[in-house]
């Protein structure tokens, strides 16, 4: 599943985010082939700053005097994916070679009809060896 569902409330709608948050990975990660431990930091900075600049934009008021309806937090995860001998693999399957476990959970304290959550996992990450979860919060000021 690449796209878990945000409640109705999003201030930016579903398709969007997704485009947003794909494009975002899809720019940060345009030269990696594979988990490069130095370079995880500007990766994961690079997605963080430009998710944040389209939603900032996607957002604004169009009266330059009122203020932004939304605060957001973006968490970019990167994960490298093992590398481990074929016949080691979970359920003893090729195609699960590699593969990591990894669970992440969020909880917050916040107005269900006006705040929310959502939750992306990049789905070009795998060809280089990586699993990118991008999530992204929101809180309305009014």
């Amino acid at each position: 599943m690449a796209v878990e569902t945000a409640p109705p409330s999003s201030p930016v709608p579903i398709p969007e985010l997704t485009k947003i948050a794909t494009e975002a990975c899809d720019t940060s990660l345009k030269d990696a082939t594979e988990y490069e431990h130095t370079k995880v930091g500007d990766w994961n900075s690079q997605i963080i700053s430009s998710i944040l600049k389209a939603l900032i934009t996607a957002t604004a008021p169009t009266e330059p005097s009122t203020p932004p309806p939304y605060r957001f937090t973006v968490n970019s995860t990167i994960v490298q994916q093992g590398l481990i001998d074929k016949s080691a693999a979970a359920d003893g399957a090729a195609g699960n070679a590699g593969k990591r476990g990894m669970h992440s959970a969020s909880g917050a304290f916040w107005d269900v009809n006006r705040d929310g959550m959502w939750t992306f996992k990049y789905p070009g990450a795998e060809e280089r060896g990586l699993d990118v979860v991008v999530s992204v919060t929101w809180f309305a000021l009014s």
